[in-house]
């Protein structure tokens, strides 16, 4: 098993190593380790990561959804500048360390939502999650030896993830080429809100 297969084939078709991945990869993984400091030491609980993600996910797959539907008439949406890139990254990368992910869901429909084609965010957003999952199981791991409680990774489980993200992510790389550019926006968008809400309605239980 390969865990780089869907960035394989993105490098293969010359698409990943651009400047986009760049920015996001000098963003998220001081991020991430700067919320796994946070997740450990300051806001501890399922229930405080059940609330953060759907608070990031909820509205940001909405704003999404609805921005591809009904675009602003007045000017196209334009991507966002190297600093606001950087910037954005290394708090979605915060984010992202506290729950536990690089950050590519979220980063994801915020660029796509600004106006940076699908095309171009995948691989980048994909290639800045797989550095900064690394950095953050890493990260935890180092956390574990200094904090109390259940910190350490669960490995086996994140292993299993992983595989599933394998398999989704090298299916996700052979069809983003062929389907239309607003279809992916919508799909996008549906999956962030309907993972938001699912963590909204687990809040609330």
């Amino acid at each position: 098993m390969r865990p780089s297969a869907p960035l394989v084939r993105f490098r293969r078709a010359g698409r990943l190593g651009g400047p986009l991945t760049r920015l996001l990869v000098a963003g998220t993984v001081p991020g991430v380790v700067v919320g796994a400091v946070i997740r450990v030491f300051a806001v501890p609980g399922p229930r405080v990561f059940r609330l953060l993600v759907a608070a990031l996910l909820l509205p940001l797959g909405l704003w999404l959804w609805l921005r591809t539907v009904r675009p602003a008439p007045a000017r196209a949406p334009h991507p966002p500048s190297p600093r606001t890139t950087t910037t954005l990254a290394l708090a979605v990368g915060v984010a992202g360390g506290i729950y536990g992910i690089g950050g590519g869901s979220v980063l994801g429909p915020i660029l796509v939502g600004r106006g940076t084609p699908v095309a171009t965010v995948a691989p980048a957003a994909l290639a800045s999650t797989f550095v900064t999952s690394v950095v953050g199981a890493v990260t935890y791991a180092l956390l574990s030896f200094t904090a109390t409680g259940d910190v350490a990774p669960e490995w086996l489980l994140g292993l299993s993830c992983g595989a599933g993200g394998l398999l989704g992510g090298y299916l996700g790389a052979r069809l983003q080429p062929r389907l239309p550019e607003t279809a992916l926006r919508l799909l996008l968008g549906t999956l962030a809100t309907g993972v938001g809400a699912l963590y909204a309605v687990q809040t609330l239980r």
